[in-house]
């Protein structure tokens, strides 16, 4: 097994892949459903907020699942020269496993108030786990995050 990534390299993959998701996702949604006022709670300005962020944790979880299932790396990843192996033999994490990896990490964010907090507690996790530093969503895949070098 290569050792482990770095938490600095794995921040700024999560950083490279959002950016590569959001962007377009954001760009396409507002054409179809108007410029989104994040600063407002009008019923109307609601329903897109929830309606772009909806799309846009759905885009960004099958990319993740798909490109975990595929490669073990996403964009982000390739680019830190990291990648997601499974912890018992260091294979990509096809099927289920990059699935839940996936899961983990995007879907509790639908959960209004709560879901940020699980999201950042899950990213967090990483920084006193030991002896692997695996967040949320590798405990629950079984996966590590390991150099590609």
């Amino acid at each position: 097994m290569p050792p482990l990534a770095n938490r600095g390299r794995r921040l700024v993959a999560r950083i490279i892949d959002f950016v590569i998701v959001a962007v377009p996702v954001a760009v396409i949604m507002n054409v179809l459903v108007g410029w989104v006022d994040y600063t407002s709670t009008s019923s109307d300005q609601n329903g897109k907020q929830a309606t772009v962020s909806g799309v846009t944790l759905l885009v960004y979880f099958l990319y993740e699942g798909l490109m975990l299932t595929t490669r073990g790396q996403t964009v982000g990843k390739m680019a830190m020269k990291i990648r997601v192996a499974m912890l018992a033999n260091g294979a990509v994490p096809a099927g289920p496993p990059g699935w839940i990896r996936a899961a983990v990490y995007s879907v509790p964010e639908i959960v209004p108030c709560c879901g940020f907090v699980f999201w950042l507690i899950n990213v967090l996790w990483c920084t006193w786990d030991k002896p692997y530093q695996q967040c949320l969503h590798d405990k629950a895949a079984k996966t590590v995050v390991v150099s590609a070098v």
